[in-house]
């Protein structure tokens, strides 16, 4: 594979999809990046835009091998379409809000494989998930008590979302740069582009 899949990672509320729709708006016209939805067994609504199924549905489309990867949480099932692989074999670099238990199979799927985490202080997720309205109070405050699942996991960036959402979002465009070069000089190209990252680097 000479593309890339970028992991978006990080605890319920701490605006991880806010922060790939800041880079999807700014890479719109890029064919080099993919911002695909996910599939959900949760109805439509308010939020992620993503393809609701049932559970019967999801199980289908399990047992037909048309995810490259899956998981459950929350009580939920979550998955990311098999053309996604397919995008990224093909040199594009693919960039998903995934869990952190579904770390192994990605790992297993995709040959290059960047962890970007996104943070918040604990008042201000809490306050998030409790306004979303998408759960009953316990499930929020199973999401809000939730452990970290591979806490050993490297990661490539940390993003810490606690000032205006676009300072978040320009961070993770700018590694995004980075990784498109990278994956430019993996397939032989000539490198056009520079630039560095904001936030954290570990």
């Amino acid at each position: 594979m000479t593309g890339a899949l970028v992991a978006v990672v990080g605890p319920s509320g701490s605006g991880k999809d806010a922060v790939i729709d800041c880079a999807r708006a700014h890479f719109e016209d890029d064919v080099r990046l993919v911002f695909p939805q996910r599939v959900i067994t949760r109805p439509a609504g308010a939020g992620e835009d993503h393809i609701p199924v049932s559970e019967a549905e999801f199980a289908g489309l399990e047992d037909a091998g048309d995810f490259a990867v899956h998981w459950d949480a929350h009580g939920l099932r979550y998955g990311v379409p098999r053309h996604v692989a397919d995008a990224v074999e093909q040199g594009c670099v693919a960039v998903v809000n995934v869990s952190r238990a579904a770390m192994a199979g990605l790992d297993a799927t995709f040959s290059n494989v960047y962890l970007v985490r996104v943070t918040v202080a604990e008042e201000v997720r809490r306050a998030r998930i409790l306004s979303r309205g998408r759960e009953t109070s316990d499930d929020a405050l199973a999401r809000l008590n939730r452990p970290d699942p591979a806490p050993g996991h490297p990661v490539a960036l940390e993003i810490v979302n606690d000032r205006a959402l676009t300072d978040a979002g320009d961070a993770l465009v700018a590694f995004l740069e980075e990784v498109v070069v990278a994956s430019g000089r993996r397939r032989g190209e000539p490198h056009l582009v520079g630039g560095g990252t904001e936030g954290h680097r570990r």
